[in-house]
This record gives C-alpha cells, structure tokens and sequence, in this order.
C-alpha cells in the first residue's frame, strides 16, 4: 500500500477518526499490540491510556467503548484485504487465476507493510484470527448490519463471489464459498497453532502456505 493510500470505514464505527490524528493512531496502533497480548476480554481503555501515556477520556474522545474499537479494527482488515485483492489481480482476465491470487491475498495479508506505521498488519492478523468473530458474533449484531457496519466484509466477499461465479456460472453457492474460503484461512492458522489435531495444515509465524494449498484444493474440487 502506498502512503497516498486511505483506509476508509463507516463513520459510526468511529466518534473521531483516528486516523486523522497522532494520537489516534497511537489508539490504534497501541490497542492491536494490547488486545493480542492480553486478549479482548481482558483489554481495557484504561490500560490501553497507560499504554499511550494519556487518559481515558481521551480514548473516549475516538470510540464509544471497546467493542467499537474492535469493530473498526476488524473493517480496517476486511479493507486492507480487498485493497489487496483488487491491486494483485489487476489487469488479470482469468477467472481461475484470479481466484487462486485472491487465495494468496487471503493467506498473505498478514505481511506487515511499512508504509502504515500505526497499523502492523501482521499483528492484526493475529487479532482477527483470536478475536475477530467478537466483533460480529453479538447480540446487536442485526442493528450493526443495518448500519451498515459490515459493508467491508460484504464488499470483500461479493468480489469473491463474482470470480466464483466467472468460473463457474452454475455453482449455487458463490457467496457461501467466498465467506468460507475466508473464514479457513484464519481460523486453518488458528488451529494449526493452537488445536492441531482440528487441521492437517502445519503453519509458522511466518509461513502459511499449506493453509494456501488448503484452500486451493477445496476450490479446484468444488469448481473445476
């Protein structure tokens, strides 16, 4: 990504837009370091305040509570992603092989890009695998669609959805595949670390590429 790139999210995620400002990005950079050390549960504003050398008012000024801020930082992903997705398969007319580079942009999102200082993607990563689902998987989870605050994620996923069908117009489930094939590639990293016997993939801190072959296969079954 370059630096005249702008991740651009849905302003009710947001009472300020953090990335508008030092501290706010300081808020965002300091609260992915905090939530994949400490977990989401036991993340707090006032620890994240510590952690910047400011106070919680301050933090209050950007976001609403913490679920807001999870929430933005997930869309933050979901977009870096489709960002990816549309750079690497430009100019690109094959169906098939758009699909396996949207494949690869899935695994290889993660790489951190030095252009966003305040955004270490690699780290996120981490934190959408672990915590991500929290920001959704609630019981306002119906009046935050009406806000539009998934518009990223269905964005993601209908660009998926289109290649799917490219390839093959008949298939009944594009939309399902898309979201799925997503979901695998985080949740194959998850368990390939942490319940191993829930996966056949061996992954490292670094390397996913068996999760890549992974998810390659399902398709090339399923489509092919």
């Amino acid at each position: 990504m370059s630096i005249g790139i702008r991740i651009k999210l849905n302003e009710g995620l947001y009472l300020r837009e953090p990335q508008d400002s030092v501290l706010g990005k300081k808020i965002l950079e300091h609260s992915i370091l905090l939530i994949n050390e400490l977990g989401f549960e036991c993340f707090t504003f006032k620890k994240l305040a510590t952690a910047i050398q400011s106070t919680e008012a301050s933090v209050y000024r950007y976001f609403e509570n913490k679920h807001m801020l999870l929430l933005y930082l997930v869309s933050w992903y979901w977009e870096w992603v489709t960002y990816l997705i549309e750079i690497n398969t430009r100019n690109i007319t094959d169906p098939k092989k758009k699909l396996k580079i949207i494949i690869n942009s899935f695994v290889s999102a993660s790489k951190e890009n030095p252009d966003i200082a305040y955004i270490n993607e690699s780290i996120l990563h981490d934190v959408v695998i672990s915590e991500g689902m929290k920001a959704y998987h609630t019981k306002e989870v119906d009046k935050e669609n009406d806000k539009g605050f998934f518009t990223n994620y269905n964005k993601l996923t209908e660009s998926v959805s289109k290649v799917i069908t490219e390839i093959d117009p008949d298939f009944k489930y594009p939309a399902a595949l898309s979201s799925n094939l997503f979901e695998m590639s985080n949740n194959h990293i998850y368990f390939a670390k942490h319940m191993p016997k829930l996966t056949e993939v061996s992954v490292t801190d670094t390397e996913f590429d068996e999760v890549e072959k992974m998810l390659n296969y399902f398709t090339e079954k399923l489509l092919y």
